[in-house]
């Protein structure tokens, strides 16, 4: 298995256990969620919902690009937790490295995701590009 399989692998574990999470203990996720977006519960829920989904199709290599871009959009849209938990530590009381580590999570998922789908865009006759 190569590192790149081994990297898509992990984080598709890690998507569908971390959106497994937003349904068993929403009150955490409703605890970093910025004040200024709406329906904070249905936000969980549906972030938790996609991070399922595109686990799950990370690891369908028909559709793991796709399921990699989706995850780096997601990762995207729910960065401004993030960064409100890291202005507002005492929502979620951790080590402030703690809050600052959380910051590059983002970069590195979405890293793992493009770096592990790379080997089925060369399979499906692509260069393997991301444009």
């Amino acid at each position: 298995m190569t590192i790149r399989a081994i990297s898509k692998y992990v984080l598709a574990l890690f998507m569908v256990g971390a959106g497994t999470l937003h349904f068993i203990n929403a009150e955490f996720y409703l605890k970093i969620m910025p004040p200024y977006l709406p329906l904070h519960l249905e936000l969980v829920y549906l972030s938790g919902f996609f991070e399922i989904a595109l686990g799950v199709l990370l690891l369908v290599p028909r559709l793991s690009r796709f399921a990699a871009w989706g995850i780096i959009t997601l990762l995207i849209a729910v960065f401004p937790a993030n960064i409100y938990v890291y202005q507002n530590q005492d929502v979620l009381p951790a080590p402030p490295i703690l809050h600052l580590m959380r910051l590059p999570y983002c970069k590195v998922c979405s890293f793992c995701g493009r770096f592990g789908t790379q080997d089925e865009a060369k399979v499906d006759g692509k260069n393997g590009s991301w444009g």
